[in-house]
């Protein structure tokens, strides 16, 4: 296989010419037919037992030319891409200038390649300092998720609905005079305030005593997710059955006791107090490292290919979408609740595609400019780390993986150019 690489007017783009050997391809046009043969029924001969020639004859020499084209161009492409040290990023676009049986197959593959930032101002660069400390409102606001997680219910029998309750309802709606599908329900748990269903319904809930029918009259909101009720005036009769309080524990030792390994809620508090220090420390840093990245890509210049941009928008959406598969949900049901198509969708993650995209070139472009390594051991601790992690630490397979060890070593790579930058810049 020869192959002659050149640039093209377009920016971080080269166009590959390859020759693949006459001899070559003629083999891969051989391992296709007997690949295909059984499906050809040509008259005179068993199904699949006709001999090469005569199918090429019956149906045309080209019959095998593509599924040839497509046995060996894929490997001589990846073997050029090796061989120069391409770093390509989009989808080739190929051209076949030459195909035929006993020929040399010469085809032109044009590709996007990785660009090269060139940074600007790197070190030393100005940034305001990020602090969050812990405030007593912040700890009361932890010790009342406590009480709410801790709180009990309470049937309610001598008052009317109140905001905050629980009320248990029987409800069906119409619209026109006509009941709509999926409008009714019996002994339907509400949270008064809640604001779980449509505007204006949950207050009208308020005052109403058990066994009071009631009739509610509310209009659908125009965004309504079903089109059929979107922006239309709906009555809901309405009777309710139940009414429950949530009744809060008291915030005293013995509640420290209940809900924790602590004997004082003195003691509760001091810690709550240590692990949102903790949490804060953590998004300080977060926060700190985010800030010093885009102000070293504010300061870069970069262009970046179109096919860059589309197969991080493509793994941004297969990521979407197996974590929606965790809930059960298809991205196809996803998107026809929104109303949207996946066009759309991808159009709404460029910018954050982009984004991710230069912020990674720019670590590659410190990590280049400051010589920033990461030797043998730091690779092995992380290694073990993550070995432990996946349970995987008795797997030679996975120890020894150098695709993994490759991973650990940009890992570590990246994280020593965040720190770099962070401890070069200067805090106001």
């Amino acid at each position: 296989m020869n192959c002659k690489v050149e640039k093209t007017d377009n920016a971080n783009e080269v166009k590959l010419e390859l020759i693949v050997e006459a001899s070559k391809f003629d083999e891969a046009i051989k391992k296709v037919y007997f690949k295909s043969a059984k499906y050809f029924n040509i008259p005179g001969f068993r199904k699949g037992k006709a001999p090469m020639n005569i199918v090429e004859k019956y149906y045309g020499k080209e019959i095998f030319y593509e599924d040839a084209f497509n046995e060996v161009a894929p490997e001589a492409m990846e073997e050029a891409v090796k061989e120069n040290n391409l770093e390509v990023v989009s989808r080739p676009d190929i051209d076949v200038t030459q195909i035929g049986k006993g020929q040399d197959l010469i085809f032109t593959a044009i590709m996007q390649i990785k660009p090269e930032a060139k940074l600007g101002k790197y070190k030393g660069i100005e940034i305001k300092k990020i602090e969050y400390n812990v405030t007593d409102d912040d700890i009361n606001h932890e010790l009342e998720h406590m009480q709410e997680h801790n709180a009990r219910m309470v049937t309610v029998e001598d008052r009317a609905v109140e905001s905050g309750d629980t009320a248990t309802i029987d409800f069906e709606g119409f619209v026109d005079g006509k009941a709509f599908e999926g409008g009714k329900a019996e002994g339907h748990e509400l949270t008064i305030g809640s604001n779980t269903f449509i505007p204006g319904f949950e207050d009208q809930i308020i005052g109403m005593k058990i066994d009071e029918e009631k009739d509610i009259n509310v209009k659908f909101p125009d965004e309504y997710f079903s089109k059929n009720l979107a922006g239309k005036d709906a009555t809901f009769k309405v009777k309710v059955h139940e009414i429950k309080r949530k009744e809060l524990p008291e915030l005293d030792d013995e509640f420290a006791k209940d809900v924790s390994e602590f004997d004082t809620l003195k003691e509760l508090k001091e810690d709550i107090k240590k692990k949102q220090e903790k949490q804060n420390k953590d998004k300080e840093k977060y926060e700190t490292e985010e800030a010093v990245i885009k102000a070293v890509v504010e300061n870069m210049e970069v262009d970046i290919p179109s096919g860059m941009i589309e197969t991080e928008v493509e793994n941004m959406l297969k990521d979407f979408e197996q974590r929606m598969s965790y809930q059960g949900i298809k991205l196809d049901q996803y998107l026809n609740m929104l109303g949207k198509t996946r066009d759309e969708m991808k159009k709404e993650y460029e910018p954050q595609a982009i984004e991710g995209i230069k912020s990674r070139l720019a670590l590659e472009a410190v990590i280049k400019a400051e010589k920033i390594e990461a030797d043998d051991k730091e690779i092995d601790e992380k290694l073990k780390e993550m070995a432990k992690n996946y349970g995987k630490e008795n797997d030679e397979s996975f120890i020894k993986n150098e695709n993994v060890r490759n991973y650990i070593k940009e890992g570590i790579k990246s994280e020593k150019a965040i720190e770099f930058l962070v401890k070069n810049a200067k805090m106001k």
